[in-house]
């Protein structure tokens, strides 16, 4: 229902924080809020139902044991608002992915010993994780969805929980500064990898080669038409076939030699080649418009550094 969400997005703008803020940040009961649940509401109901037919039929033993557990109902409503209070979130990150694929983001939380505190849960927007706390503090993952390349600027985190009895739920926002990076969306098919630049030509793998080299276990973001299916039928798990073909020795990804493809889906091209770069273990080097050049390299940091700057290209639009 669009009017219900539109008004539910009013009210949680009117909820503190109502701006980015930098962590640490400490819950109190400033910024905690609390409200019945519907097994609450309907408790609440029956409280009132009870303690009227006590007092029509002046029994007071019913009375008396109403009083009693309206006590108690009160006292899990203090008791819920503990939960969070004295929560500090230390830190929130996340490692880059790329676009389209939800980004697992880890938030670290301490609390001062002494206080058992059960079932919080971290939400973002439908997802929701648990956050387990040991003796000074803990960790819960969630995911973040992403659509797009470039920078995410983090939400709102809502940290909530309904214990001990379940009769209301307490909830504190959340809401870091932290950036988040994007990688863009590989290709998903496409050319294979340019031919290298050096002059000692060697064999090297290659998906779009045509000598079979070896049979490995599958690995993600292998194309499902390079499994051996009748191999990977006889031992039960995925096998996957790999080729190989002569080639140089540094690849050279050079966005001016994609011709007239529009910038998008040269940025996802490059983005795919760096992955089956790095996946066939050769050095390479990438060139974008207006950049140095990176590299050439392999491993981690320098993929990291080739797809950070294809992420951070300016929107062609």
């Amino acid at each position: 229902m669009p009017a219900f969400a539109d008004l539910r997005r009013r009210v949680e703008s009117w909820a503190r924080p109502r701006r980015p803020e930098v962590l640490p940040a400490r819950l109190d009961r400033r910024r905690i809020y609390i409200l019945p649940t519907g097994f609450g509401a309907f408790v609440t109901a029956l409280l009132a139902t009870m303690a009227i037919g006590a007092l029509n039929y002046n029994n007071n033993p019913a009375l008396l044991l109403c009083l009693l557990l309206v006590g108690a109902a009160l006292a899990s409503l203090l008791w819920t608002q503990l939960q969070l209070s004295g929560l500090e979130i230390r830190a929130v990150h996340g490692e880059p992915v790329a676009a389209g694929t939800p980004m697992p983001l880890h938030v670290h939380v301490e609390a001062a010993p002494g206080r058992e505190r059960r079932g919080l849960r971290v939400v973002i927007g439908d997802s929701a994780a648990l956050l387990s706390l040991g003796e000074s503090g803990g960790e819960a993952t969630v995911a973040l969805p992403t659509v797009r390349r470039g920078w995410l600027t983090s939400p709102r985190l809502r940290i909530s929980t309904t214990r001990p009895l379940g009769l209301a739920r307490a909830w504190s926002w959340v809401w870091p500064t932290t950036r988040f990076l994007v990688y863009p969306t590989p290709e998903a098919s496409g050319p294979p990898l340019p031919e290298g630049g050096g002059d000692e030509a060697q064999a090297r793998l290659n998906p779009a080669g045509e000598e079979l080299h070896h049979l490995r276990d599958w690995r993600s973001g292998d194309a499902p038409r390079t499994i051996a299916w009748k191999a990977s039928a006889r031992r039960n798990t995925l096998i996957v076939r790999e080729f190989e073909r002569p080639q140089g020795d540094d690849l050279t990804l050079d966005w001016q030699r994609l011709g007239a493809l529009d910038p998008e889906s040269k940025i996802r091209r490059l983005a795919r080649w760096v992955d089956e770069a790095e996946r066939e273990a050769v050095r390479y080097r990438l060139q974008l418009p207006g950049q140095p050049v990176i590299g050439p390299d392999r491993g981690a940091a320098h993929r990291h550094a080739c797809l950070r700057a294809l992420a951070l290209l300016p929107d062609a639009g």
